[in-house]
């Protein structure tokens, strides 16, 4: 059986009538301490040399550092042995790693009886050798158990902990993820979700005397609290912020307990992500490779409204980034000299759908607040959802604010990295009801684009590697199997820019093939465009004849890899195809490197090029709502609307691609183009940022290199209304990850061996509401699946909704006969789920918010 850091459910609930003994402050004094906190928010990847590196510092160095591990939350040792590998691995002593004897139970992989342990927290032995360290590590599972392991029965602190608070004062370091970050803070935050959160904080007099039980068997856990070991003084705090969607949980712990709310912030911290507290500077740093979620409950206040159901209004929210600080005792925000604001130079304009669920484009938090509200100048407002399957829920409602404010920069090669501060939030109950759609008012207007046939499939000994789009500059095994296809470090390698508008991205690309070996000699930006790029002196708009120079197709076909840029597919197609649509020299020059045993390969524009037919506007809302157009309104349009096809370059044959397919949502998209223009005894492929699908010709198979997934979508027992628009049955969806693959001709997919099979051996079992945008957990498509689906044995069906206004779908995953999810850690202890054949209805539906 798997093991997998769960935090633990409820040892109270809390309500706003609790008085605070049991709360109480557990060091008042706490003006003198030397002593760092390094508080992760769970599932660090052993790549994530930021956190072990920032650790090890304030350890004392890698050559001195003495660090204890306690291991008390987990039910193994596994994860301490593994957090003690990673420390030897980044450097520190092996001799200088101790496991400390901190437990109250017995862990399952070891003959030893740990339960005895819990006697020896008084032990002069155990005090000394933390009294001898330079910092202490708490390992993730269940937080109840490390305060009950160095609490004793009366509440009074253990010898083993003292000395863990002397060493702290003196100057030690302390950290922990996951429960081991829940432990920090005097507020401890042990059960509840974002829903059981929200209904604890506004609807107290509703829930408070509903049994635990009754209200263990709903879709939602309720909050509960207990006393932390205090370590971190200034503020609640909480983890696997974004992943688990707990904004909703920790504006309700911090609104219902927390006695300093106008004096501290309340933190949420992201997983692979840590909060870096320095007492003496009284300031935090973000570090790692996600976000720190900053609420300011000050000014918040439950106001009764609407039949006396209550609103919480007033809330700040604010989202940092790595890089960033935080002044907690002035409660203020610092950030790097190279992040630029937003407020009055926002880079979108589009209008941002409400964020309902799988559907919504940027569907977690941060996401969402960059990208569709606070660097969007047509958004003054944006709403998101959270309700339990019988519709009793909340809404929640973003406004700009006077000093609402984002900062940007480019971040890992050309990711985006954004912060954002001083959101407002009002929280307001709703009811929600879905009924089905009876007669549309949307028009729906089938795709009237045609799309001839490319060359023939055996002809082709070249590869591609098709990725998903925000492709970071450390993925190595993206570069490097673009790099080895290519010929290896003697590779030539020319670089498309048509689809952007600078030369940025290109010049980042050559630079990252440079660090990972390739001449600087044999790579070359090619003269490839039919548009002007900002920056420069000369006007590259005059490149457009370059599509038919004999001398630059003659320079592609010595090339052994091409590389397609990011920005606007439909600049690439206008830069190599002649006006009257037949391909250009240097186009055919590009087929003849690719049949002889080229590389092809690109990033987000990059990959929408592939194949035969290019997605090239719309998102999934959009699609299935209004279909199709014949017009295209340049990038705003790749942010949403009915979707816009036009002829691809052609180079996969084997079905649709679409990228940026986890952070831009485009499963409905790519649905209803396959449906309307696809071959159906193919499947369809949708990539992940970050992430790319290599393409081997020759054995007609695909597999997953890098950091996401992707989607595979199979129509082939499809059942559609041809009376009513996108109203389907049994399409087939599966979510594969690095290391499976794919045969492209019989469609079978091969896991990664390294993984189990969930089937009859799901880990979790408890009832899922239905995902409702950023307030529900595993908000991504893939995790939705596997969590609250493949691995759950109490889930049959699942479900999600996409909605504006009154007019929406909804979306039911069912497990099929053939449904089956894998799983295997990757990456240190981080989940890596694949998922086979899990089946998808949607059906229009009218809704009702109340």
């Amino acid at each position: 059986m798997k093991k997998k850091l769960v935090s633990c459910l409820i040892s109270f609930t809390l309500f706003s009538s609790l008085s605070t003994p049991l709360l109480a402050k557990a060091q008042e004094n706490t003006e003198d301490i030397k002593g760092s906190l390094v508080i992760a928010g769970g599932g660090i990847g052993t790549s994530n040399h930021e956190i072990y590196e920032k650790f090890l510092s304030l350890a004392g160095g890698k050559e001195k550092a003495k660090v204890g591990i306690i291991p008390a939350a987990s039910t193994t040792l596994q994860s301490s042995k593994k957090f003690k590998e990673d420390l030897v691995k980044y450097g520190a002593n092996s001799d200088s790693i101790k496991i400390l004897p901190v437990s109250n139970h017995d862990f399952s992989d070891t003959e030893t009886d740990e339960s005895t342990w819990k006697s020896q927290v008084n032990d002069k032995k155990l005090s000394s050798t933390i009294k001898g360290l330079t910092a202490v590590w708490f390992v993730g599972g269940d937080q109840t158990k490390i305060v009950d392991s160095l609490r004793q029965n009366n509440g009074s602190d253990s010898e083993a902990l003292k000395a863990i608070w002397d060493i702290y004062r003196k100057g030690a370091v302390i950290g922990g993820t996951s429960a081991g970050a829940a432990i920090m803070s005097d507020v401890m935050i042990t059960g509840g979700d974002s829903l059981g959160a929200l209904k604890d904080s506004l609807e107290n007099k509703e829930n408070k005397h509903v049994s635990k039980n009754q209200r263990s068997q709903k879709e939602y856990e309720p909050l509960s609290i207990q006393k932390g070991l205090g370590f971190f003084q200034h503020g609640i705090i909480d983890q696997h912020m974004d992943e688990r969607a707990r904004l909703g949980r920790l504006a309700g712990a911090a609104y219902t307990s927390e006695r300093d709310k106008e004096k501290n912030f309340a933190y949420g911290v992201d997983e692979d992500t840590a909060m870096v507290v320095n007492n003496k500077d009284q300031k935090i740093e973000v570090v790692g490779r996600s976000g720190v979620a900053v609420l300011d409950m000050s000014k918040a206040e439950l106001v009764s409204k609407q039949k006396a159901r209550s609103v919480l209004e007033n809330i700040k929210v604010s989202y940092l980034s790595p890089g960033d600080q935080i002044d907690y005792h002035l409660k203020s925000f610092e950030f790097p000299k190279d992040k630029v604001e937003t407020k009055g130079f926002e880079y979108n304009s589009f209008n941002a759908l409400p964020a309902t669920g799988v559907l919504t484009p940027y569907g977690r938090l941060k996401a969402y607040l960059s990208y569709s509200f606070v660097d969007n100048k047509s958004m003054k407002s944006a709403s998101s959802y959270v309700y339990d399957s019988r519709g009793s829920g909340y809404e929640i409602a973003f406004q700009k604010d006077n000093d609402t404010n984002g900062y940007w920069r480019y971040t890992d090669g050309q990711k985006d990295d954004y912060s954002i501060v001083n959101v407002k939030m009002d929280i307001t109950p709703k009811t929600f009801k879905f009924q089905p759609d009876r007669k549309t008012s949307l028009t729906y207007k089938k795709p009237t684009f045609s799309s001839s046939e490319s060359p023939a499939y055996d002809s082709i000994k070249g590869n591609l590697l098709i990725a998903g789009g925000a492709l970071g500059s450390s993925n190595s095994s993206v570069y490097n199997k673009f790099i080895n296809l290519a010929g290896g470090k003697q590779a030539k390698i020319g670089i498309v820019p048509a689809a952007s508008t600078k030369f940025d991205s290109s010049n980042q690309f050559k630079s990252d093939l440079i660090k990972y070996g390739v001449k600087a000699e044999n790579i070359e930006i090619l003269p490839i465009s039919n548009h002007d790029f900002k920056g420069t002196s000369e006007n590259e708009s005059t490149w457009k004849t370059n599509m038919n120079s004999d001398k630059l197709a003659q320079k592609v076909k010595g090339l052994t890899g091409i590389w397609f840029v990011g920005g606007d597919q439909t600049l690439i197609t206008g830069s190599l195809r002649n006006e009257n649509g037949s391909d250009s020299k240097v186009l055919q020059a590009i087929w003849h490197t690719y049949k002889n045993g080229a590389v092809l390969g690109g990033t987000s524009a990059g990959a929408a090029i592939m194949s035969n037919t290019m997605l090239a506007g719309g998102d999934s809302y959009g699609a299935l709502s209004y279909g199709f157009t014949n017009t295209y309104d340049d990038m705003n349009q790749q942010e949403g609307g009915p979707a816009y096809l036009e002829k691809g370059l052609g180079f996969f044959q084997y079905g649709l691609v679409d990228q940026h397919f986890d952070n831009k949502a485009r499963l409905g998209r790519l649905i209803t183009t396959a449906y309307e223009k696809g071959n159906k005894n193919q499947l369809s492929y949708g990539i992940d940022e970050d992430t790319a699908m290599v393409v081997n010709n020759k054995e007609k198979q695909i597999e997953v290199v890098g950091r996401g997934g992707i989607t595979l979508v199979d129509l082939a027992k499809v059942q559609a209304n041809d009376k009513f628009p996108s109203d389907y049955k049994n399409i087939l969806i599966s979510c594969i990850t690095p290391g499976d693959k794919v045969n492209l001709t019989t469609k079978e997919i091969v896991i990664n061996p390294a993984k189990t099979s969930t089937r009859k051996n799901e880990y979790y079992s408890e009832k899922v509401g239905p995902n409702t945008g950023l307030f529900s957990p595993h908000g991504v498509l893939r995790k939705f699946l596997a969590y609250d689906l493949v691995d759950n044995a109490q889930s049959k069906e699942i479900k999600s909704y996409a909605f504006n206004q009154n007019k929406g779908f909804e979306l039911t995953f069912r497990k099929s006969a053939e449904s089956n999810g894998y799983w295997a850690y990757t990456d240190g202890q981080k989940d890596d789920y694949s998922i086979v054949k899990v089946a998808l209805d949607i059906k229009p539906i009218d809704v009702d918010i109340r």
